[in-house]
């Protein structure tokens, strides 16, 4: 039989039923006196037995014998730290660029008027090439003086006399009369006279041009331009200016110092264009 178990009553106090729950019937072996806690046979039915030489499954997972796998061990391990030390550290030691010196700049060299006055108002005693123009000597020693004192007009005077007898004397293309009408043009400009001195500097920079010496003919038209820029009425300025440029841009077509110094001519170009529009508007 199986136990049962004593119930109490409920108390009076409970106004409803206390719950209950259902009994299941007893299993029949239960009722066969068999003793509780007894391992009863098996009754249930059994499939194949599996095979045991069957391929793996695909999805199953797989199992590796890590016997034979190399150890490695995880980064620092076994490795002894520096201690660390706090002493400055030395400063880092520049890369050594090896460069080649950079060479010396070379000056420009003074043309133009610039030449003329370094000439005339520095120490240097006066020469000429002296192939018989030792007689110019003392008057360019004179015209020189009277540049230092300021006496220009009187400078003028002397320069235009000594050309003029150094051209009977030695040729108007000779290059002691030529470095004459170069002083001759700067005292000009010097005297407030900028067109005798354009076209003095004008003259002389054609027959350097036609005698191929590109240096000194970039000097006589530097002179030119700056005579040039001090005419102020615009008319006179476009026809002076047409003829400087004309020749200057010659002069940068060949070898030369013009070639180098081509932002000169920009900006004469560009006086050109605002001589062009003071003519227009004094026309208006």
């Amino acid at each position: 039989m199986v136990p049962t178990f004593p119930l109490r009553a409920v108390p009076e106090s409970v106004g409803e039923s206390a719950p209950t729950f259902p009994l299941h019937a007893v299993p029949e072996s239960a009722e066969g006196g068999a003793p509780l806690g007894a391992v009863q046979a098996p009754t249930g039915a059994f499939g194949p037995p599996p095979v045991m030489d069957a391929a793996p499954v695909a999805d199953a997972p797989s199992f590796t014998d890590v016997s034979d796998t190399a150890y490695e061990p995880e980064p620092g391990y076994g490795v002894v730290p520096t201690p660390v030390s706090h002493a400055p550290r030395p400063a880092p030691i520049p890369d050594l660029v090896l460069t080649a010196p950079e060479p010396d700049p070379k000056p420009t060299p003074a043309r133009g008027f610039d030449a003329v006055a370094e000439a005339v108002l520095g120490d240097e005693p006066v020469t000429t090439d002296g192939a018989g123009t030792a007689f110019l000597i003392e008057p360019m020693v004179l015209i020189n003086d009277a540049v230092k004192a300021g006496r220009i007009e009187e400078a003028a005077g002397l320069a235009e006399r000594t050309v003029a007898d150094a051209a009977g004397a030695l040729g108007s293309e000779h290059p002691e009369v030529l470095r004459l009408r170069e002083l001759a043009a700067y005292i000009a400009y010097l005297a407030g006279d900028p067109l005798r001195s354009f076209h003095l500097s004008l003259d002389l920079a054609h027959i350097r041009h036609r005698a191929h010496d590109a240096e000194a003919a970039y000097g006589n038209i530097q002179s030119a331009a700056t005579a040039w820029r001090a005419v102020r009425d615009p008319e006179q300025g476009l026809a002076l200016g047409r003829d400087l440029i004309d020749l200057w841009t010659e002069l940068t077509a060949e070898d030369g110092p013009a070639v180098d110094d081509i932002e000169e001519l920009e900006s004469a170009r560009a006086r050109m264009g605002r001589l062009t529009e003071r003519a227009r508007k004094a026309a208006e």
